[in-house]
Formats: structure tokens, sequence, C-alpha cells
């Protein structure tokens, strides 16, 4: 799932219409559909006031890495540098 699907799933959960997610943002209303939609390409800037919006926080996490942050993630934030089975 892209950047921009998440954020527009994350909207819709949160039962925000796109103007509401704009007005938060301080972006139009046509930015907010356009990049939605795939109409337009967005800056970083973009997505980042876009998210915080949303209460979220974007990270860029290098491609060598991401297997490792993801399986952070599911556990939790339980396991820094364990062995699997240590508590």
């Amino acid at each position: 799932m892209s950047i921009v699907q998440e954020l527009q799933r994350a909207r819709r959960s949160s039962h925000m219409g796109q103007a509401e997610l704009a007005e938060r943002s301080g972006l139009s209303r046509m930015t907010v559909q356009r990049t939605e939609s795939g109409a337009i390409d967005p800056r970083l800037s973009t997505l980042l006031v876009m998210a915080r919006a949303l209460g979220l926080e974007l990270m860029v996490v290098p491609s060598a890495l991401r297997p490792m942050v993801e399986d952070f993630v599911r556990a939790g934030g339980r396991i820094v540098s364990q062995e699997p089975g240590v508590s």
C-alpha cells in the first residue's frame, strides 16, 4: 500500500472528509482530492502536513532496515536487539 493510500485510509477511518483534512493541514481541498486520486505526484512536504493533520508521523527508513523496522512494529516495540525467545 502506498503512502497516499495509507493516508486516505487513515482519513476515512477517522470519519474525516477531504475538506476537513484540507482545512486541518492548510492545503486546498483540490490538493487533497488530486493527491488521493493520483492526479498529482505530491511533494514530501504535502504528505507530511497531511499525515500530521491525521495525527501521524512519516518516517524515512533505509530499505535495508525496513524488514527489521516492520518486525519491531509488529512486536509492539518489545524486541530490540534480542534473540528470538529472550524476554
